[in-house]
């Protein structure tokens, strides 16, 4: 039963990145591209790197938690009325949230890249978070209440509680909790 969780709240991140998308399409939405691509970089590096420690059905919300927001990334390039100027802060935050990435590339410790892929994602998403505290209207409210949801059912499914498995997805919570609450104060 549990582990039917986990797959539910996947297709439902799916529909909320779908969601997203329309949003951004009607010209409501107006996606940040660092953050969106980063948020997609970090968690595939958190999934392989729990994958490789053995984690198994609480690996699936952190990899929908950066395929979500590859598909927003890309479909923010199908949009016109999808663009968000960037500005060097938001570029800074990229460089930095890669080199988090590469860093891990580097160590090859498992531990280090869930660490460094937590980083990476705060990083990535320090722009959306000023974005949505100055702009919240920019921003649609579905892929962060998902997002909010998504990563417990890791709590569900996690064969151990352990940090390899638990760490990325209560910083997911953390983050979705924090955005949603900007976007809300609108």
């Amino acid at each position: 039963m549990l582990e039917f969780m986990v797959f539910v709240a996947a297709a439902f991140s799916l529909l909320a990145a779908l969601a997203y998308i329309r949003s951004m399409f009607k010209g409501h939405a107006k996606p940040n591209r660092v953050t969106w691509l980063m948020w997609s970089v970090a968690p595939f590096v958190a999934t392989a790197a729990s994958v490789s420690m053995g984690a198994d059905l609480a690996a699936v919300p952190v990899f929908m938690a950066g395929f979500a927001p590859f598909m927003i990334f890309v479909a923010s390039f199908l949009s016109k009325e999808a663009y968000w100027k960037l500005s060097p802060f938001d570029y800074a935050c990229g460089a930095f949230s890669a080199l988090a990435v590469i860093l891990w590339f580097l160590t090859n410790d498992p531990i280090l890249a869930i660490v460094l892929s937590i980083i990476a994602d705060a990083l990535a998403a320090a722009p959306t978070v000023i974005k949505a505290w100055h702009e919240p209207k920019t921003e649609s409210i579905w892929p962060f209440l998902i997002g909010t949801l998504s990563p417990f059912t890791s709590f569900l499914a996690a064969s151990t509680w352990s940090f390899s498995e638990l760490s990325f997805p209560s910083y997911l919570i953390s983050i979705n909790l924090l955005l949603v609450y900007l976007i809300l104060r609108r």
